[in-house]
């Protein structure tokens, strides 16, 4: 059958960063593999990221500051233009009265949720991708609303499918440490873990730290990077980052999406949780053995942070440990399993078929 266009609410700035946009570009990638169109609607996007997107082949809408019940109304109106059947809404500032106005429109609503606390869920779909999600945190579910919940669903994009069968072999002695504090890093972390790998005595380690388009601090850390003694590359707005995190030995990252595309490339990682989302995100990790938790970050410290750091450098065991487990978190096919589910559920919504019928993954 024919997908038709999918329109994508999302947004992207220095204060959110670009994990909804990025973790959406996925979906949206097999969605227009498949033959259909992509519409991204959204608020200031960083230039990067316009590019980004434009180079996709696909569009960009953008919405200006506004109620959330006019950006409702917006997005249905822009649904109703573009013929598209399904919209997805990824972002924190929406709430329930925003589901409710799209479900109103007819559309098949799919809801991207970290946080279980936008109830009452009368989307279509909600959205879970994280290791912590489960049934209980949706309670508040309206009769008919699917819940895809777990790391089966991450949406990796395009870049890391040639990696789906690799094995990773973790070296005895790793040479390389991937930085990864996310695309816009508004609080400069990563010239504080910078500078706390500098004081753990890595010996030759070579640090990579890998930055968005939008990070204001790109001088700063340029400025941190000339100081040292050369055993750090600092890169912007890469569009290879699967390969990086293949060649690293080691990340040490912020608990947003990235640290499921770790997982997937079985990257032994140390978390950090820059955002409350991330919080439960690395919680889960480091119970699943597959990632340390070094806490959140308003309570870093370099002197504890360098041993820690250390610890895992020294250990080959505990990589090999952390790798395994991490790998056979995510599989890499959760935006092929989620395309096939909306389709499945966009004809059964056609038939007139109940919820029952169309049954809960």
């Amino acid at each position: 059958m024919r997908i038709g266009t999918l329109v994508i609410r999302a947004d992207a700035t220095v204060a959110m960063g670009s994990g909804h946009i990025m973790r959406c570009l996925a979906l949206a990638q097999v969605w227009k593999d498949s033959g259909g169109q992509v519409v991204f609607a959204s608020s200031e996007l960083p230039p990067a990221i316009v590019r980004r997107v434009r180079d996709e082949g696909m569009e960009i809408e953008n919405f200006g500051p506004t109620s959330l019940q006019e950006d409702a109304m917006a997005l249905a109106a822009l649904a109703r233009q573009k013929r598209a059947s399904t919209v997805i809404v990824d972002g924190y500032q929406f709430d329930s009265a925003y589901q409710k106005s799209l479900k109103a429109s007819g559309l098949q609503v799919v809801w991207v949720d970290d946080t279980g606390r936008c109830g009452p869920y009368c989307a279509d779909v909600v959205l879970n991708q994280n290791a912590y999600a489960h049934e209980g945190m949706y309670i508040d579910l309206e009769p008919g609303t699917k819940l895809l919940l777990g790391p089966r669903y991450v949406w990796l994009r395009k870049e890391f499918v040639p990696w789906q069968n690799w094995s990773r072999e973790i070296a005895v002695v790793p040479r390389r440490l991937l930085v990864l504090m996310g695309g816009s890093d508004s609080d400069n972390f990563s010239s504080q873990v910078i500078r706390a790998t500098q004081s753990a005595d890595l010996g030759a380690l070579e640090i990579t730290v890998v930055i968005g388009g939008s990070n204001p601090h790109r001088g700063s850390l340029g400025a941190l990077q000339s100081r040292s003694s050369g055993n750090i590359q600092l890169l912007v707005d890469v569009n290879d980052i699967a390969e990086l995190m293949a060649e690293a030995d080691l990340a040490i990252s912020a608990a947003g999406h990235t640290c499921y595309e770790l997982a997937f490339l079985q990257v032994p990682m140390i978390l950090i949780s820059l955002a409350e989302n991330q919080v439960p995100a690395a919680a889960a990790m480091a119970s699943a053995h597959a990632a340390i938790d070094a806490g959140w970050f308003a309570y870093f410290n370099r002197e504890d942070f360098a041993p820690l750091i250390r610890g895992v450098v020294e250990n080959h065991e505990l990589r090999c440990s952390l790798a395994s487990n991490a790998g056979r978190l995510v599989d890499g096919g959760g935006a092929h399993r989620t395309l096939q589910f909306l389709i499945d559920n966009s004809a059964a919504r056609r038939e007139g078929l109940s919820s029952q019928e169309v049954g809960v993954c």
